[in-house]
């Protein structure tokens, strides 16, 4: 948790599929408390028809999850920087803005 609150300084803004994903694996209690926290100090943007027409659009023109089409799909529409450890999946989306926190040597941005 300290980690991405180093890297993001405002409250996050998640699609609704990301919180579907983070919160449908069995975790131990304390592990789901902190996800669950995560997820409540965020803004969660729902599908709409922009990111729905987006989603088709990505998921037309590149071999990707559903999932993950609706993810690039919203920060597209909303013009975000996709905070993400699975840039492979995402790197061909043109106009995608890609951040991956682990890419930083020894993780010395985020000590």
């Amino acid at each position: 948790m300290e980690m991405m609150n180093t890297i993001i300084d405002n409250t996050p803004n998640i699609s609704i599929i990301t919180k579907i994903e983070v919160l449908r694996f069995n975790a131990s209690a304390d592990v789901y408390k902190i996800l669950e926290d995560f997820i409540s100090e965020s803004a969660i943007f729902d599908l709409n028809d922009l990111v729905v027409d987006n989603t088709i659009s990505i998921c037309k023109s590149h071999r990707i999850k559903l999932p993950d089409a609706i993810i690039a799909a919203t920060a597209l529409v909303n013009n975000f920087t996709l905070i993400t450890r699975n840039v492979v999946d995402f790197k061909t989306i043109n106009r995608l803005k890609l951040f991956n926190p682990w890419d930083i040597p020894d993780n010395q941005a985020l000590l």
